[in-house]
């Protein structure tokens, strides 16, 4: 484990580190002020869905514990807070009328990370999409696409001259791959036709979205938040090595090509480009429209072996199991160098802008034993890691900041309350909040890095 003042030594001036939540997982309050239900309230309160049938019902109510967390969180020393808006507390019927009520909640949390000196990073959707919208096809529907640039627009017209950063997305993979092909997350679709034609709205309601900030706010920075795999092959073979690249342009490019080369990935497209839904004339420019930034959400790298004898879809790949077997609660591989290799490999690929480390944190589950929870293996997680940033930085890649997951714990979508990602411990019954000691080793941290700008 390295020291925190350190670590905070070998950042620039202008770097930043926060921590980050999103509206579902911490909020609460599902059906108060105008709110109406999302395809995750649906999900979660569906049998056989969600770990212990749990709900984000209540969450950490973080609705009403608004200004006591954002003191906690300010007592972190942290810089900024990436959070995200709720598209039902907005419009809750995904199109038509607009709830006040939800606009002036978000207004009370935007003025007061503003009071706390704390740089406000938006995302406009991290998952929560308007239930109603789903009876229209959801995101494997065009329409989607248009009302939520909609919603996009309602939203920077009223928090744009307070947003430092904003984000369309959060993990494209996740609303595509894992709620529509492997039907993890809601809506629960298992079927390739339809994963394909949310891929497709997902990116043009992005660049429709893109278009909006732009309008609205110019002035903010606007880009989207990725979780890519960083993938090896399992064996150094021309096959496992094939079976690599096809993964990384199913998982990866299938998002990134859009975005900075205007254009699905070749090889993706010869495989399944029949199948994709129409690509209308206009389209790739507006996916491909420049951004300020994007985000990097990493974890684990993916081990990848071919399996194209077995006949199965696009990228037939299967997945090996972790080489390192450093494991988290969640099952997880922790390898740091693998952040580095990814990000590394993306900017050789491509022509990207700024970048953040949006996410990056561990699953352990321990629990607090006389007012202490001692969780070192996160703690050994985040110093591996921030480590790790620091040699990105330090080779030129253009790295602006670092955000842990999570600030507290919360709903772990389809894993429920069973796991626990955050600095802070919550105790869903009570709601108490306990700083653990991987959260006082990211205050030292943070604390540093704000005295040496101090003394500048």
């Amino acid at each position: 484990m390295i020291d925190p003042k350190q670590l905070a030594r070998r950042f620039p001036d202008d770097f930043i580190f926060g921590v980050a939540t999103a509206s579902y997982q911490i909020e609460g309050a599902a059906r108060e002020d105008g709110r109406k239900p999302s395809i995750w309230d649906a999900f979660s309160h569906m049998p056989g869905r969600v770990h212990n049938r749990d709900t984000g019902d209540v969450a950490c109510d973080h609705y009403h514990r608004l200004e006591s967390d954002l003191d906690m969180m300010k007592d972190l020393g942290v810089e900024t807070y990436r959070f995200s808006i709720a598209w039902p507390r907005i419009i809750p019927d995904g199109r038509g009328p607009v709830n006040e009520a939800g606009l002036d909640f978000y207004d009370r949390l935007i003025d007061g990370c503003k009071a706390r000196g704390l740089k406000t990073n938006a995302t406009l959707y991290h998952w929560d999409l308007p239930l109603t919208l789903a009876g229209e096809g959801g995101w494997t529907a065009r329409s989607t696409a248009y009302a939520y640039q909609r919603y996009v627009q309602t939203v920077m017209k009223r928090f744009g001259d307070r947003l430092d950063l904003v984000s369309t997305f959060n993990e494209p993979w996740c609303i595509v791959w894992l709620s529509h092909l492997y039907g993890i997350h809601a809506p629960g679709e298992r079927s390739m036709d339809a994963a394909l034609a949310a891929l497709h709205t997902v990116n043009l309601a992005h660049g429709l979205g893109l278009e909006a900030i732009r309008q609205e706010a110019p002035e903010v920075k606007a880009g989207i938040v990725l979780n890519l795999q960083a993938i090896y092959p399992i064996n150094d073979t021309d096959t496992d090595r094939a079976a690599a690249e096809r993964s990384f342009q199913f998982n990866n490019g299938v998002f990134l090509d859009p975005l900075f080369k205007g254009a699905y990935p070749d090889g993706f497209m010869s495989a399944l480009g029949e199948r994709m839904p129409v690509i209308e004339d206009g389209d790739l420019d507006l996916i491909s429209g420049k951004l300020d930034w994007w985000g990097l959400n990493y974890y684990m790298p993916s081990r990848v072996a071919d399996d194209s004898a077995s006949g199965a879809e696009f990228p037939a790949v299967s997945f090996g199991a972790p080489v390192y077997n450093v494991i988290t609660d969640i099952g997880w591989e922790t390898h740091a160098p693998a952040m580095k290799m990814l990000t590394e490999q993306v900017y050789q690929r491509y022509d990207l802008p700024d970048m953040y480390i949006t996410e990056n944190g561990a699953c352990y589950n321990m629990a607090p034993v006389d007012g202490v929870v001692d969780d070192a293996p996160r703690t050994e997680y985040l110093s591996d890691h921030i480590a790790i940033a620091a040699d990105l930085v330090e080779a030129g890649i253009p790295l602006k900041g670092y955000y842990a997951w999570s600030l507290m714990d919360n709903f772990e979508w389809a894993e429920g309350y069973a796991m626990r990602f955050g600095l802070i411990y919550v105790d869903y019954e009570t709601q108490e909040r306990t700083l653990k000691n991987s959260g006082k080793w990211y205050k030292a941290l943070a604390e540093e890095f704000l005295e040496r700008g101090e003394e500048r």
